[in-house]
């Protein structure tokens, strides 16, 4: 399905030929091999469990967002509030505004059933980029604090600033 289309981009729902592209690029960018987490929001898109669109430029995948009918870890499970749950931006496609137009688009899917959404967000510095946008387009901390692997952090406690800490945010939709 497609759900935006100009002359440049192209916002539309995952093809299964996307979980080799964007597998490909993550290795060559050193990010780590993504093929079993693409292909099991493929098969989660499949069977309308998630929500997975694809930002083309020009014909070439550029990113992805996802979302989730229901946040399944962090402040907000179980509240029945959606939550974006993956999303990328490949470094040569930044600064396009791909970014805002998938989150554009997937804010207004989860708009039809809901006046929420909610992320975490990472805290080290390649997730500044995000931090910023997110600020900008209105989410906000939900106050309560650092969460780690799924946990919230006491107080204190000892954590590692990688791809498991977060800090949780929400906007009214």
């Amino acid at each position: 399905m497609i759900y935006y289309e100009d002359k440049n981009i192209t916002i539309r729902t995952m093809k299964e030929s996307d979980i080799d592209y964007f597998t490909n690029a993550f290795l060559s960018l050193n990010w780590g091999d993504r093929k079993e987490t693409l292909l099991q929001y493929f098969n989660e898109q499949n069977l309308k469990q998630r929500e997975v669109l694809v930002a083309d430029h020009n014909g070439t995948p550029a990113g992805y967002i996802t979302l989730v009918d229901n946040a399944k870890s962090g402040p907000f499970s179980g509240m029945n509030i959606p939550e974006i749950k993956d999303f990328n931006v490949l470094p040569s496609f930044r600064r396009m505004g791909i970014g805002n137009l998938l989150m554009e688009t997937i804010e207004s899917i989860a708009k039809t059933n809901n006046t929420q959404i909610c992320l975490g967000v990472g805290l080290y510095t390649s997730y500044g980029t995000a931090q910023r946008m997110y600020v900008k387009r209105g989410y906000i901390p939900d106050g309560s604090g650092l969460w780690y692997d799924g946990k919230n952090l006491a107080p204190y406690d000892n954590c590692v600033n990688d791809d498991e800490l977060h800090l949780y945010l929400i906007k009214q939709l």
